[in-house]
């Protein structure tokens, strides 16, 4: 139904026609507005409008295996007796019907490790998502035959810390995953293998922020041995060495060579690498 409007038309100052969602000048043709968004009152009213108007449910999330979109059968303490148990067998049966296939069993066991090492690692959601993405990748190429899901899980934290460039070694993920350092190394080949990440040599100055922090060192300390990290990575010095390790010793470097009050256990122990290898990258920066 057409309604006439108060306004006028821009160009003619003819006179305006709402027409469905579009407001068209009866004189000239314009189209001046076009809205198809109800702006109009909520007919339907909530118990709990004054304190909360949100009216959707949570957002979608990579790092589960339906997305998030499932229900579940919550716990109350008002329950008793034959309801409770009713409730109980109703939850166990809601639970095995979310888990269909021995497909989906494995992403559920993987995306739980993954978002548990995420956690003890501190690493941000973003990582999270990115990581279960690319432990479902895996599973569409059959990566996972043969394998163990714990070492995959491991191997995707780990790899979308280096194509993110997150200071994290392969030491400290595997302190936090179920698997071994062997598992995670295996399933990290085929990943790189057979999905082809865009992962490089690692830069040392990455791990220089948070091992200035965790020692607690000035400022000025470590942007001196952000540029010898930076000089070591381009003249190809930190090539074929652990980049933790190199973090470390530059480190260790600016501190002698200013004299500042830094053992090379204190930095190795940060690092996780040996006294041994801060000693020998030590005399090769010099």
């Amino acid at each position: 139904m057409s309604t006439s409007t108060r306004q006028a038309c821009p160009e003619c100052e003819g006179s305006l026609q709402r027409t469905g969602t579009e407001t068209v000048c009866s004189e000239c043709g314009l189209v001046v507005d076009e809205d198809a968004i109800d702006r109009g009152p909520e007919w339907r009213s909530f118990a709990d409008d004054d304190t909360n108007p949100e009216r959707c449910g949570a957002p979608l999330t990579r790092s589960r295996h339906d997305r998030g979109l499932s229900t579940e059968i919550g716990h109350s303490t008002r329950l008793k007796g034959r309801k409770r148990r009713r409730v109980a067998r109703l939850r166990r049966q809601h639970k095995r019907s979310q888990i269909s296939s021995k497909r989906d069993r494995n992403q559920v066991y993987g995306f739980t490790e993954i978002r548990r090492m995420v956690g003890r690692l501190e690493l941000p959601e973003s990582l999270q998502d990115r990581a279960c993405v690319l432990f479902e990748s895996a599973q569409d190429e059959d990566l996972l035959q043969g394998r163990s899901i714990e070492g995959f899980a491991a191997a995707a934290v780990y790899a979308v810390c280096r194509t993110a460039s997150v200071s994290r070694t392969l030491g400290e993920v595997v302190a936090v995953a179920t698997a071994d350092e062997e598992e995670l190394k295996v399933a990290y080949d085929a990943l790189n293998r057979d999905l082809g990440l865009p992962t490089g040599p690692i830069n040392p100055s990455e791990y220089l922020a948070r091992f200035a922090s965790e020692l607690d060192v000035p400022t000025w300390l470590e942007r001196r041995a952000r540029e010898l990290a930076e000089e070591a990575h381009e003249t190809g010095l930190a090539t074929g060495r652990n980049p933790g390790g190199v973090a470390a010793a530059c480190l260790y470097t600016v501190a002698t060579a200013e004299q500042y009050d830094l053992t090379q256990s204190d930095v190795a122990e940060i690092a996780d690498v040996s006294p041994v290898t801060v000693r020998n990258t030590y005399h090769d920066l010099r």
